[in-house]
């Protein structure tokens, strides 16, 4: 693994931060599994999270836990990209098994050979491990992680009992949209209750959508032409579809799709792409995200973005 380097917070993630607060990340930005580094707003709470984690694991894996389109993934990986810091992503599913992670016999040039999954390379060279909807696989495969996550030797009877000792920098990272319960909602098909073990072995975070400021200035740096006021709303229009997806209390939502971020900012970014056709915000938001919902709940969005833009709904942005 590459050398260390300090980084000040700072500077290194445009936050508010104590002077002379650094943080360990690597020298080497040339690695091919450093995520590609993009333009992101961080919240402070989750980046001191996070970054508390990277620095001592203690024994611990992280799990982040939100609705789908929080930023879970993204937040992970943004601040790998500017620490330098490699990751082995994997998003998971029912049928995964704790093998594909290990490594697997591959036929190259007439011959087997092993070679090794992302969890052997994350624990050999100190990369994360990052396990994106890990709340979809198999509890009974993921339990497989628990010796390793308290730093005992990942032991590979397949390629003849190979030893592999976790690295220093070695972490897990796992996502899902249940922290491990089960959904009750009935939102998320095929998420299953994780072992108690397992979970018990992981820091919880609670990844919510962002606040409307920061949303505001992670589309103003992605879509900068788009006027701010036309940003604004399009946020409104975020908050209501998502406190109608979540619903109250224990009670499901009146909708089943809901406006991630990340929709928001493709919402905005096709809305100045396809400038000067008619009812563009309309279009572009039925290409960004109506066009999945149902019948009637696409026009109950359409009917709140219209009331919430008013005279703008079919004006040219």
């Amino acid at each position: 693994m590459t050398a260390s380097q300090r980084f000040d917070v700072a500077t290194t993630f445009n936050v508010k931060a104590r002077p002379g607060l650094e943080v360990i990340g690597f020298a080497d930005d040339t690695h091919p599994h450093i995520p590609v580094r993009k333009p992101y707003v961080f919240r402070p709470e989750l980046l001191r999270d996070v970054l508390a984690f990277l620095h001592e694991a203690g024994g611990d894996g992280l799990f982040l836990t939100g609705p789908t389109g929080s930023g879970k993934t993204s937040l992970i990986l943004q601040i790998a990209a500017r620490l330098a810091w490699p990751v082995q992503s994997v998003t998971c599913h029912g049928r995964m098994e704790l093998a594909a992670l290990v490594g697997q016999f591959v036929l190259v040039d007439g011959s087997t050979r092993f070679v090794h999954g992302p969890l052997s390379t994350a624990a050999r060279d100190g990369h994360l491990l990052v396990l994106n909807e890990s709340d979809l696989m198999d509890p009974a495969e993921l339990a497989g992680l628990n010796d390793i996550l308290e730093g005992h030797p990942l032991v590979i009877a397949e390629n003849g009992g190979e030893v592999i000792r976790p690295h220093p920098k070695f972490r897990v990272v796992a996502t899902g949209n249940t922290a491990g319960a089960g959904d009750r909602s009935g939102l998320y098909q095929g998420v299953l209750r994780q072992n108690l073990a397992f979970m018990d072995r992981f820091r919880v975070v609670q990844v919510g959508y962002p606040e409307p400021e920061t949303e505001q200035d992670l589309i103003a740096a992605a879509v900068p032409k788009l006027p701010a006021e036309i940003i604004a709303k399009m946020i409104l229009v975020a908050e209501e579809v998502r406190r109608l997806f979540l619903g109250a209390g224990t009670e499901s939502g009146e909708l089943t799709v809901t406006m991630s971020t990340r929709t928001l900012v493709r919402w905005a970014t096709l809305s100045l792409a396809f400038k000067g056709a008619p009812n563009v915000f309309e279009y572009a938001l039925q290409q960004s995200l109506t066009a999945r919902a149902e019948p009637e709940q696409r026009e109950a969005i359409h009917r709140i973005a219209a009331d919430v833009f008013g005279d703008y709904w079919g004006a040219k942005p």
